[in-house]
């Protein structure tokens, strides 16, 4: 975060220039494709760059100008780009920054369509990836090969919640010349700050806690002036991945309660997390910022919190043991994503059938939780009645 300013007033006053629009408190919904121009050579200036005014909404826009300000500043970044969702921000990241030839190495099991792109698009064109545990630096400095030119981290990750040294993996790979890219969707940058501890950039599923209320899709990437200027003269353009005018506008008005959220979600987890710790049908919980977890001092060391996602694991035998748990909840709803107003949850089994559940396997037992803004008791409740089951 730009140290010069509050959370406070980036959120609520930077970028937001009122009295070009009458004194409104909240900033206005530019909806239009295009933007007129008086001249002909103010329209060639606008063709020979159009990172420097308004031209077409498929660039940049008035309304996605506020958030982007605001989102970069919350980073501690230069300037950022905004998506219309996490997938497409991860896909301009990568694709702007390899060519035919290079060599990626990413955490092992990364976000679904992160894996889809290193497997599928990026080897029809020569680039190769290989997935590590990213828990040890050791591992990052072993798979990279003389043509790496990309590092994919993701930490905390979304299931176990697996982390990785950033300053660590930064520091080797800025000394071999590498781009790397953090997914930080699960801290948001209130609990983690990637572009401070040397990453190029950061990223984050503003569809999550940025909106908070699960009516919008969003994806951010931070960085450099230089390296956000190649990603918009370049992928954002071209792939016309940037995000519409209204959807900006409703993350605009879900980051304005963004830290007192955070504050609510992350007291109500503490209490869920103490009633599961404690419950007999629960073999292990897993959460980062609990004493339990295996990487418990370097979460303290690289987060300044952790919010509302909680993994858990079930004593269970069979599939229809965890199926009974999940249909049976009556307040928390069973869906993907997080970082809305409701409680969630998501059974890891919901991918496999019957027969190929293994009660050996910790994965296959593994829900993860959402803790929302719901009253804990509420929600405690919820999941006693559910687990008796």
């Amino acid at each position: 975060m730009d140290q010069s300013l509050s959370i406070s007033q980036i959120i609520n006053e930077l970028g937001e220039d009122r009295e070009l629009y009458f004194n409104a408190i909240a900033p206005p919904i530019i909806q239009t494709s295009n933007f007129a121009f008086k001249t002909v050579d103010e329209l060639r200036t606008a063709f020979e760059d159009e990172m420097g005014g308004y031209l077409y909404s498929r660039g940049l826009n008035p309304t996605v100008d506020i958030l982007r300000k605001k989102l970069a500043a919350l980073d501690g970044a230069e300037d950022c780009l905004v998506f219309n969702n996490g997938a497409a921000a991860i896909f301009a990241g990568v694709m702007a920054n390899v060519k035919a030839g290079d060599h990626i190495v990413s955490v092992v099991k990364p976000y679904t369509w992160a894996q889809r792109m290193f497997d599928v698009i990026l080897p029809r064109f020569g680039v190769t990836t290989t997935y590590v545990d990213g828990t040890k630096i050791e591992n990052w400095k072993q798979a990279t090969q003389p043509n790496t030119t990309f590092f994919y981290l993701e930490s905390p990750n979304s299931w176990d919640f697996l982390l990785q040294d950033i300053s660590a993996v930064a520091q080797w790979a800025k000394s071999k010349n590498i781009i790397t890219l953090i997914d930080n969707s699960y801290c948001s940058p209130l609990y983690q700050r990637p572009i401070e501890l040397g990453i190029d950039l950061a990223m984050q599923t503003a569809t999550k806690y940025i909106s908070g209320h699960s009516d919008t899709l969003g994806g951010v990437l931070s960085g450099s002036n230089s390296m956000i200027k190649k990603i918009f003269d370049s992928e954002y353009l071209n792939i016309g991945s940037g995000i519409q005018p209204f959807n900006a506008w409703l993350l605009l008005r879900g980051l304005r309660t963004l830290p007192a959220r955070f504050e609510r979600i992350s007291a109500s987890t503490q209490k869920v997390l103490t009633f599961l710790k404690s419950h007999p049908r629960i073999e292990e919980v897993i959460f980062p910022l609990d004493p339990s977890f295996a990487q418990y001092e370097l979460a303290k060391k690289q987060m300044l919190g952790a919010c509302g996602l909680i993994t858990i694991v079930m004593k269970a035998e069979t599939r229809d043991e965890i199926v009974t748990f999940c249909e049976k909840l009556r307040h928390i709803l069973m869906a993907v994503s997080w970082g809305g107003h409701e409680s969630l949850a998501i059974p890891k089994c919901a991918s496999l059938y019957p027969h190929q559940f293994d009660p050996g396997n910790r994965e296959h037992k593994m829900i993860r939780l959402y803790v929302g803004l719901e009253d804990p008791e509420y929600l405690i409740s919820d999941l006693s009645q559910a687990l008796e089951s």
